[in-house]
């Protein structure tokens, strides 16, 4: 059996206050947060490709910018993901062996920091350098996701703080990088075989 670190000493009491406050819960409630926790992400995805398709219509640079949300949060879940090999924090399901809404990943499947909450912040704060308006209503959903993932019993609230942390970081990074570049990117993508992604036809 793996055995990771057990980070209940943090805000065990904090998790079990919410997990019980799910279980009290009006079950339509409970539904709806466990299939936003479950398939949420698919959202980001959907305002990536719509910042995409404004941004065509915008000009190259800003398209470039576009472009780069899918990799900037790719980058985001990486951090995260080695972060998560290198602290090895067992499921708070486990540690506490509390009843939670969706099932309790298997040992080995690390807590900390969270993917999910990492993801959906990595492409927040992405999309804000493509579109304001987009970007934040992807913030929105990305506090929505991260809080699901305590509710639904699978992270500790420190887990998903450390994974929105991280993602924000990395994109904020990345994407003012892209910013700064990204006449000279528009330039050079502009010669190449993916010049129709940049502008509208």
């Amino acid at each position: 059996m793996t055995i990771g670190y057990d980070g209940s000493g943090i805000d065990g009491n904090a998790y079990v206050e919410v997990v019980d406050l799910a279980h009290r819960a009006p079950g339509w409630l409970d539904a709806a947060v466990a299939a936003w926790s479950l398939y949420g992400l698919g959202l980001f995805a959907v305002l990536m490709a719509a910042a995409w398709w404004r941004a065509r219509r915008a000009g190259s640079p800003s398209a470039v910018t576009a472009l780069a949300v899918p990799l900037i949060t790719l980058a985001g879940f990486g951090a995260d993901l080695l972060l998560k090999l290198a602290v090895r924090e067992d499921r708070p399901c486990r540690s506490l062996h509390v009843a939670v809404l969706e099932s309790c990943p298997a040992p080995g499947d690390w807590s900390f920091p969270s993917n999910h909450a990492a993801i959906a912040a990595a492409a927040a704060v992405a999309l804000l350098f493509a579109s304001r308006r987009l970007g934040a209503i992807a913030l929105v959903a990305a506090v929505l996701m991260a809080a699901s993932r305590v509710w639904v019993g699978v992270h500790y609230p420190h887990d998903v703080l450390a994974g929105f942390a991280v993602g924000a970081l990395v994109a904020a990074t990345l994407g003012w990088a892209v910013r700064l570049r990204q006449d000279a990117l528009a330039d050079r993508l502009g010669r190449g075989p993916l010049r129709f992604l940049l502008t509208a036809p």
